[in-house]
């Protein structure tokens, strides 16, 4: 029987080219894919069930779609996060979760500057001003709020693993003080980056602009909300390209609403996307962008590419480029053969 390899949701046009790929390395496998970022557990599991690989984007695989998956042997989630999957359920049953956290760092690292930039200088106020100068034929900008030089002014990373850092690099040419919140960072990597890390409060306290980049996991859900929010100051920015669960909405839209903080720019959400009646549609000062601080067209090619290369290494018998939960080795038995499991 080939290996059923099956994708649950996607946003590329078609998978032509990884099938191809696959046919001319000689690869012997089953390929169906669906649009089922939506769906229900039946749903899902009627749709991958008899899987051994599962290419997963934004589909929930909860421990009641992990159960029902007797074939599955490799999890491979289309993106940097994992959120989705529950890892814990994954592990427990020997399953592989696999991601791809090196196709878009870059991309991402600009998207953050550009909503930095964006926030802390008040684009849409100046487009409302040249719209309102435009039509009265003279400047007005009495829509503007004051903005600040970048210069002098502090910048706090939260989380500095490979967007983090390509961040900091980015911002060694403005001349900002940069206070780094990563309790995870290896002193060798300290060094590397020449920063020291301090804690989140020190962060939110000091920074004028906070940017987040951090995975979501148990320690870091909700860790925006309304209590760490008034450590801000009120003339502070936030800034979130990593995962929407970071932050609690709609404690978020309050402190905008309150005037904690003076903005926020976000490309990422709880519920995406947030639907029209979503506090975050009211609340000042804040810009909103669709999820898209992944994208080029040379991340787009990144991530087939990585993942296929993953795919093959599966097929070969080897394990992914990387592997989420490590600690599955220990349910499969120390010398266990990839491919016999």
């Amino acid at each position: 029987m080939p290996t059923k390899i099956v994708v649950t949701d996607y946003l590329e046009p078609n998978f032509d080219w990884e099938q191809q790929e696959l046919r001319r390395q000689g690869f012997d496998f089953a390929w169906q894919s669906h649009q089922l970022k939506q769906a229900g557990e039946d749903e899902l599991v009627a749709a991958i069930g008899d899987a051994e690989v599962v290419v997963v984007n934004m589909a929930r695989l909860t421990a009641g779609v992990l159960d029902r998956l007797p074939r599955a042997k490799l999890i491979i989630r289309h993106g940097i996060g994992y959120d989705n999957v529950d890892l814990a359920a994954a592990t427990g049953r020997g399953l592989r979760l696999a991601n791809v956290p090196d196709y878009c760092p870059d991309e991402v690292a600009e998207q953050t500057w550009l909503l930095i930039f964006a926030a802390a200088r008040h684009l849409p106020e100046q487009l409302v001003s040249m719209a309102a100068s435009s039509a009265k034929g003279a400047w007005d900008f009495s829509s503007v709020r004051p903005v600040h030089l970048m210069n002098g002014r502090t910048l706090g990373i939260v989380g500095c693993g490979r967007i983090g850092s390509r961040v900091l690099k980015m911002a060694a040419g403005l001349g900002m003080t940069v206070l780094v919140c990563d309790p995870y960072l290896s002193a060798q990597r300290r060094r590397e980056l020449g920063v020291e890390t301090v804690p989140l409060e020190r962060v939110l306290r000091e920074a004028d602009v906070v940017t987040l980049h951090t995975p979501l996991t148990d320690e870091t859900r909700g860790l925006i909300n309304r209590r760490t929010l008034t450590l801000m100051k009120r003339t502070a920015v936030l800034v979130n390209t990593a995962r929407g669960g970071l932050v609690v909405d709609e404690e978020l839209a309050r402190a905008l609403q309150d005037g904690l903080i003076a903005g926020a720019a976000l490309d990422v959400y709880t519920r995406e996307p947030p639907g029209r009646e979503h506090p975050f549609f009211v609340a000042p000062n804040l810009l909103l962008t669709p999820h898209l601080a992944w994208y080029s067209e040379e991340s787009g090619w990144s991530i087939r590419k990585k993942i296929l290369e993953d795919i093959i290494l599966f097929l070969e018998g080897r394990p992914p480029r990387f592997t989420v939960n490590e600690d599955v080795e220990k349910v499969l038995g120390a010398g266990r053969a990839y491919r016999e499991l």
